[in-house]
């Protein structure tokens, strides 16, 4: 497989979503990082949102609130780098209205007098190449153009011209985040350095997902990890580990029963070159409050101790191997 990610495997994190504007670059977030680099991280995805108005919008203001400010973006990539971790930026798309940016689309043939593919493309590259010439400013190892946009996915021709443009101003690793079962189902891969995806997969799927996944990493040969994966501290969240409003009480032990499953399915296939788990929020709980919080973060809980051991033992042989 050609092709090699800085530091593999990747020991990774996602911090700050959704980058709400005056949340990052204060105390808190700075303490909310540093916690996150003691558990065995390595690589973080610097995760912020611009909202467009509804799914039919083709404008996407990534310069007003509630998106953090450029001040912002460049604060945390340095913190991260501070701390010796290794940066992912991840600019994404969000609809104010609490659509699931995955419906975002339009007719695939023009219409007179109706939105276009092209007219939000437009809008969706000037807020890439905008967040492209931070990360190469700012020496950003690697940019992810797009986050599960499952109806945009099929337009090839515009991303293919995304990535092109974003090549034009940054020099590092580009990939797009695909969502869970759309693997096999890009046309596009071989426009991209890494392929990446969400792998929220039911905790008895795991194996049967990645027997899918393989063939396509095979044959796209090139490295692959999965920049989304995890589940909340939630009874029943095993088998929906993407649906965070699903109703259950905490439970520290459903997260480590999953993290345990995934972290054992990864390991056993080396073409997996890591994971960027779901999430770690710039103002963190306190730790005593850890026991009732039913999110993503695994702070405090039972997967953030095993999360941190397993890290640390794949930072040790790659070390070791290097």
């Amino acid at each position: 497989m050609s092709g090699r990610i800085p530091g593999d495997p990747i020991a990774g994190m996602t911090w700050g979503w959704v980058g709400t504007r005056g949340t990052w670059a204060t105390p808190e977030a700075a303490s909310s990082m540093r916690a996150m680099a003691e558990h065995g991280v390595t690589w973080t995805a610097i995760a912020y949102a611009a909202e467009q108005a509804h799914i039919f919008s083709t404008e996407i203001p990534y310069d007003r609130e509630p998106t953090v400010t450029d001040d912002e973006i460049v604060w945390a990539i340095r913190e991260a780098h501070a701390l010796g971790l290794t940066v992912c930026l991840k600019p994404v798309v969000n609809v104010a209205d609490g659509t699931w940016r995955a419906h975002i689309g339009f007719f695939d043939h023009e219409v007179p007098g109706e939105a276009t593919w092209a007219q939000w493309f437009a809008s969706y590259t000037e807020f890439i190449l905008h967040a492209a010439r931070i990360a190469e400013a700012e020496g950003c190892a690697m940019l992810c153009v797009g986050c599960e946009m499952v109806r945009a996915d099929g337009q090839e021709a515009h991303w293919r011209a995304l990535i092109a443009a974003v090549r034009e101003v940054y020099s590092g690793l580009v990939t797009y985040n695909c969502d869970k079962y759309q693997e096999d189902r890009l046309s596009w891969w071989d426009a991209v350095d890494v392929i990446s995806s969400s792998g929220y997969y039911p905790i008895d799927s795991w194996q049967a997902q990645l027997d899918r996944i393989e063939p396509v990493v095979a044959a796209s040969g090139k490295p692959f990890f999965f920049m989304e994966a995890g589940c909340p501290s939630r009874t029943g969240s095993a088998q929906l580990p993407n649906d965070w409003n699903l109703p259950g009480e905490p439970s520290g032990e459903e997260q480590l029963r999953y993290y345990e499953t995934m972290f054992a399915a990864v390991e056993a296939r080396p073409w997996v070159r890591g994971l960027m788990l779901w999430d770690w929020p710039a103002h963190l709980y306190a730790e005593g409050a850890a026991a009732g919080n039913d999110d993503y973060c695994p702070y405090g809980k039972p997967a953030g101790a095993f999360m941190a051991a397993r890290y640390r033992d794949w930072t040790s042989r790659s070390t070791e191997h290097a």
